[in-house]
C-alpha cells in the first residue's frame, strides 16, 4: 500500500526483500529517504539501518516502518539510527506529515 501512495504523490519507490538488500540498494542507488520496515526476513531493519549508518558518506533519512507498538519500539529504533517512526497501518495524513518533515529537514541541511 505505501509504495502505491508514494508513487500516487510523485516519488519514486522501489521495493526490497530483506534488509540485506535494502542496504545494497542504498549503496547502489544513494536515496534521500529510506521507509524502512523492521521485521524482514534475514536481516532485519534494526541491522540494515546500522549498515547504511556505519557506511558513512551522505546519508539517508530512514522511517521506520512497523507493526509493533509497544512502549519502548519506538526509543530502540532512534537508537538503532533511524529518524523516525510509523506505525502499520498508517493514515494517510500521518505519512505526509513526516514525508514533509524530512523533506523540508533535509533542504534546509543543502543551504
Amino acid at each position: 500500500m505505501a509504495t502505491a501512495v508514494l508513487q500516487r504523490l510523485g516519488y519514486q519507490a522501489e521495493l526490497v526483500t530483506n534488509g540485506q538488500a535494502a542496504a545494497e540498494m542504498w549503496k547502489k542507488n544513494g536515496y534521500d529517504l529510506i521507509l524502512m520496515d523492521v521485521q524482514m526476513p534475514e536481516t532485519d531493519g534494526m541491522e540494515a539501518t546500522k549498515i547504511i549508518r556505519r557506511a558513512g558518506g551522505s546519508q539517508p533519512v530512514i522511517i521506520a516502518l512497523t507493526a509493533n507498538a509497544l512502549h519502548g519500539d519506538r526509543e530502540e529504533c532512534l537508537q538503532a539510527g533511524m529518524d523516525d517512526y510509523i506505525c502499520k497501518p498508517f493514515e494517510l495524513h500521518e505519512l505526509l506529515a513526516l514525508l514533509q518533515k524530512w523533506s523540508v529537514k533535509k533542504h534546509q541541511s543543502y543551504h
